[in-house]
C-alpha cells in the first residue's frame, strides 16, 4: 500500500498530530506554533469577550505557608504542626482576612498584601482544598480503597497532567484546550484561540486547537526568514519558499501548511503588538510579571486579533521545597503577588476586568507536617480566583481541619480534597459560555459531581 492512499482515518489522525506540532515548537528554531487545522469563519461580536488565564505554580504550592490559620486556638494547631516552619502569629496581622463560618479566622501569607487588596475590593476569592479527584471521596472510601482515585498520586509529572488534563503523564489534550476547541468559531482567526506565554503545557492542548506559543517579546520569529539569513536575503528568500511553498505530496504539502500559518500568525501578531499604545500599568522585571504583562498586552490587540474568546497559560517554578521553605516560598510568593496585582489593574485599565478571569492552580500541595526543612508531596490546596466577575472576599468550599491524622488527612497533613479540579474547572468553563450538555466533553468525570458551578460569579 502506498503511503498518499492511506485509509483517510489514518490521514486524519497524522493532521490532527500536525496540529498539535505547535505544542512541541517552544524548543524548535522554526517555533511550528499554531492553532488547529480548520480556520474559523465567524466574526467577533464587539464587546463580547472573555478571556480565562491558568497560573501555574509549578512544584506543588505549599498551602500551609500560603493561607495560615489566625484565630487563636487554629494558630496554635498550626504552629504545634509545622515547628520551623510556621510563620509567626505577629507577621499575619496586616494580611488577616475576615472570620469566616464557624468562628475560625485564617489569613494571607505576608508576601500577599496586593492579593489582600483585592480580597478587600471584592475581586480575589480562595478555594478550599481543591484537588485531582475522580468522584466525591470521603476518607473512609480513601483507607478502604473503595472508589477509583487519581493514578501516581503525589507525583510531580502526573499530577500537573492530572490537574491540566483530567489524566496523568500522557495525555493528549488538556480542559483549557478543550474549552478552546468549542470557541474556535467564535474567533475571526482561530490560531489565537489558546496562546502559552511559558511552554510547553498539556492544559492549552485541545482536540483541534493547539496552543500558539509566544515569549515574553511576543511572536517567536523564524529567523531564518524575518532577516537575511548568512548575509544573504535571497538565501531568506529560498528559506521561505523552501518551508512554505505547496507541494504534492500530502504530508509535505499538510507540514508546510502548517509552517506557512505560523509565518502568517507572527506577522498578523507582530502588527497587532506594534499598533498598541503602552499600558499605563507597571509590571516588574521577574518572569511570571513578564508573562502577564504579555498576556495583557494580547488581550489589548483581541480586536485586531479577532478574538472574542481566549485561554491563556503562564507558569512560575520553584515551589517543590522538601527544604529551604522559609527562605524560599516568601520569594515566590512575592513574585506571585506583585505578578497577580499588576495584572488585575492592567484590566481595569484596559476596560475588561468584568471578562478575563484569573486562576492559580498548582501540581497538588504539601504536607502540613515539617520534614525539618520544608515540607513534602501533598494532595490538596488553596487557590486564588480572581476577576471582576468573580464574587470575591470570600472562601469557596470546606475549611480543613488544622491536625495530622484528623478528619482531612490522608497522612502527614495532605488534605484529601473536598472540592474536585473538575468541579473548580466546570465553573470556569460555564463561565466562558460552555453550555451543560457540552461539559462533559470537557471533563468527562464531570458526571460523578451533582455540584458543577461552585458559584464564584454573579
Amino acid at each position: 500500500m502506498k503511503l498518499n492512499k492511506l485509509p483517510q482515518l489514518q490521514r486524519r489522525e497524522f493532521l490532527r498530530r500536525a496540529s498539535a506540532l505547535g505544542v512541541a515548537g517552544t524548543a524548535a528554531p522554526w517555533a511550528l506554533s499554531l492553532a488547529g487545522i480548520g480556520e474559523a469563519a465567524a466574526a467577533t461580536a464587539p464587546g463580547d469577550y472573555k478571556a480565562l488565564v491558568c497560573v501555574f505554580l509549578y512544584g506543588g504550592n505549599d498551602y500551609g505557608n500560603t493561607l495560615i490559620p489566625y484565630d487563636s486556638a487554629s494558630y496554635t494547631a498550626y504552629a504545634g504542626i509545622r515547628q520551623s516552619l510556621a510563620i509567626s502569629r505577629d507577621a499575619l496581622a496586616a494580611t488577616a482576612l475576615p472570620v469566616a463560618a464557624g468562628g475560625r479566622q485564617m489569613a494571607l501569607a505576608p508576601q500577599l498584601g496586593k492579593l489582600k487588596s483585592l480580597w478587600d475590593a471584592g475581586t480575589l476569592a480562595v478555594q478550599l482544598n481543591v484537588g485531582t479527584l475522580v468522584q466525591p471521596t470521603t476518607l473512609a472510601q480513601y483507607k478502604a480503597q473503595s472508589v477509583p482515585l487519581p493514578p501516581k498520586l503525589f507525583s510531580h509529572n502526573d499530577q500537573q497532567s492530572t490537574w491540566q488534563a483530567s489524566s496523568p503523564e500522557g495525555a493528549t489534550s488538556g480542559w483549557g484546550g478543550r474549552i478552546g476547541d468549542l470557541f474556535l468559531n467564535s474567533n475571526a482567526t482561530s490560531t489565537f484561540t489558546c496562546i502559552n506565554v511559558s511552554g510547553n503545557a498539556v492544559f492549552m492542548a485541545g482536540r483541534q486547537a493547539a496552543q500558539y506559543q509566544v515569549s515574553t517579546n511576543g511572536a517567536v520569529a523564524v529567523n531564518g526568514i524575518t532577516k537575511p539569513l548568512f548575509g544573504s536575503q535571497a538565501c531568506a528568500t529560498a528559506l521561505r519558499s523552501l518551508i512554505t511553498a505547496d507541494r504534492s505530496h500530502w504530508m509535505e504539502a499538510e507540514l508546510n501548511r502548517v509552517v506557512r500559518r505560523s509565518v502568517d500568525a507572527q506577522v498578523t501578531l507582530g502588527a497587532a503588538l506594534a499598533g498598541l499604545p503602552a499600558l499605563g500599568t507597571a509590571f516588574g522585571t521577574a518572569s511570571l510579571s513578564a508573562q502577564l504583562q504579555m498576556v495583557a498586552k494580547l488581550i489589548a490587540a483581541r480586536q485586531s486579533l479577532g478574538a472574542a474568546r481566549q485561554v491563556y497559560f503562564v507558569s512560575i517554578g520553584g515551589f517543590d521545597l522538601h527544604d529551604l521553605l522559609v527562605a524560599q516560598h516568601p520569594l515566590l510568593l512575592t513574585q506571585v503577588n506583585d505578578a497577580l496585582a499588576s495584572f488585575y489593574a492592567a484590566t481595569v485599565e484596559l476596560g475588561v476586568a468584568q471578562q478575563v478571569t484569573t486562576f492559580t492552580a498548582s501540581d497538588f500541595g504539601r504536607t502540613l507536617t515539617s520534614n525539618g526543612d520544608g515540607s513534602d508531596h501533598g494532595w490538596g490546596s488553596h487557590h486564588f480566583v480572581m476577576g471582576g466577575a468573580v464574587k470575591g472576599g470570600r472562601f469557596y468550599g470546606t475549611l480543613p481541619s488544622v491536625s495530622v491524622n484528623g478528619p482531612d488527612d490522608v497522612g502527614q497533613g495532605r488534605l484529601l480534597p473536598t472540592t474536585s479540579v473538575d468541579q473548580l474547572a466546570a465553573t470556569l468553563a460555564t463561565w466562558m459560555g460552555v453550555p451543560a450538555t457540552d461539559l462533559p466533553t470537557v471533563l468527562p468525570q464531570i458526571g460523578n459531581y451533582t455540584t458543577r458551578d461552585l458559584g464564584y460569579f454573579t
